[in-house]
């Protein structure tokens, strides 16, 4: 297998699927916000999906929401070299910025959040900028 850690990989996986152990109410995994949370530049993105690998910085993560121009220089085609987004949920939204007009800008979000060398001490704070 290429990522396997038993303990990690099952609660993660339960966890997005909706069915961890989380007692808050609607809680969702929104993998836009990983995303840009931990791989923002899209290395990871485009080290395994080699179909983006035209695709510049953040935007790896919302290829959907590119203008024609962007994701013809890329390579990518929608429906062709790289899928419609089966469902895009309403909450993905807000990592997206949008333009004049309501449409998302094509360049996405830049800045990946800080999340290096926090150590365990970070998952199990209570402060918020631990």
């Amino acid at each position: 297998k290429v990522d396997y850690d038993v303990c990690s990989n099952y609660g993660n996986w339960l966890y997005s699927a909706g069915i961890g152990n989380d007692p808050r109410d609607s809680r969702k995994f929104n993998m836009i916000k990983q995303g840009l949370d931990y791989d923002g530049n899209g290395d990871y993105v485009r080290l395994w999906v080699p179909e983006l690998q035209g695709i510049k910085g953040a935007d790896i993560h919302t290829p959907w929401a590119l203008g024609r121009a962007a994701l013809s220089q890329a390579g990518v085609t929608l429906g062709e070299t790289y899928p419609q987004p089966v469902v895009t949920a309403p909450e993905w939204s807000r990592h997206i910025p949008q333009r004049p007009g309501g449409r998302p800008h094509p360049r996405g979000r830049r800045e990946p959040a800080q999340h290096k060398n926090r150590g365990i001490d970070f998952y199990f704070s209570r402060k918020k900028d631990a």
